[in-house]
């Protein structure tokens, strides 16, 4: 069974975070372990409060780990603050050196209900020295806009500017945008392109969307699938669960998926 390692923060309401990490993982028939980066405060309602995990801690346990298990794939969620950045760089530029490893970051920087996850220095970091470890970064439209420095008018000329300025591929994703279609874009670091468009599934319970896709593409990138085909494979995941959960009552907000 390979095993999936989750660098990520914690959500008590398990809708997203490590939590649902973990549940997409075995969902899908990989094994999770866990790293994590910080301890939040929320519900389905929002994020009240966020407290980083000491660095060195943050590298203690990715060591233990790393130490006793064959990690197949990496996925990276919140990274809090510069120092768990720095730390987290450093602990996988080193690994990357002896194991050949895909990682699939989700740059969370702020949370649905508006908190923000990620110091506007944190994120200037990640992007220049983490972003370039990474086989696919998948940003929202807010997230691009971020990065990119400008407000984007085209997805293709954007994910192209990413994927040749950090050399990973990027996935699009276009969940924010409006219409009856939503549309992911995938640009890969070879300039191919590949489009996933999807009827929107109108549902209150979006909470860890992001979270539950970038698990899922780890996870099946570790199963031996090639980037476009896990993509793929993920999508389809999150959209089952979108369509299973959209009844769900669970909590008084923006509710988790159903996986």
């Amino acid at each position: 069974m390979e095993i999936i390692l989750s660098i990520a923060g914690s959500d008590p309401s398990a809708g997203a975070g490590i939590q649902q990490d973990l549940k997409t993982i075995t969902a899908l028939g990989g094994y999770g372990a866990t790293v994590i980066t910080a301890l939040t405060s929320q519900s389905t309602m929002g994020v009240s409060d966020v407290m980083p995990v000491p660095a060195r801690t943050v590298r203690t346990q990715f060591s233990d780990l790393a130490g006793d298990m064959t990690i197949a794939a990496i996925k990276i969620g919140q990274i809090p603050n510069l120092e768990v950045a720095q730390t987290v760089v450093g602990m996988l530029s080193e690994y990357l050196t002896t194991h050949a490893v895909p990682i699939v970051c989700d740059p969370i920087m702020v949370s649905t209900s508006g908190h923000p996850m990620m110091q506007p220095d944190c994120v200037r970091y990640v992007a220049e020295n983490l972003f370039p470890l990474c086989r696919l970064v998948t940003p929202n439209l807010p997230e691009t806009e971020t990065l990119l420095g400008a407000t984007m008018t085209d997805t293709e000329v954007a994910g192209r500017a990413l994927a040749d300025r950090y050399g990973a591929a990027f996935l699009i994703k276009g969940g924010h945008a409006l219409g009856a279609q939503s549309t992911d874009l995938l640009v890969d670091t070879d300039g191919s392109l590949h489009r996933y468009e999807t009827p929107r599934i109108e549902s209150r319970n979006l909470h860890g969307t992001g979270c539950t896709l970038s698990s899922a593409i780890a996870t099946r990138l570790a199963q031996g699938a090639d980037l476009p085909q896990a993509v793929a494979d993920a999508k389809q995941f999150v959209r089952q669960a979108i369509e299973r959960g959209k009844s769900w009552t669970i909590g008084h907000g923006n509710g988790p998926l159903r996986l």
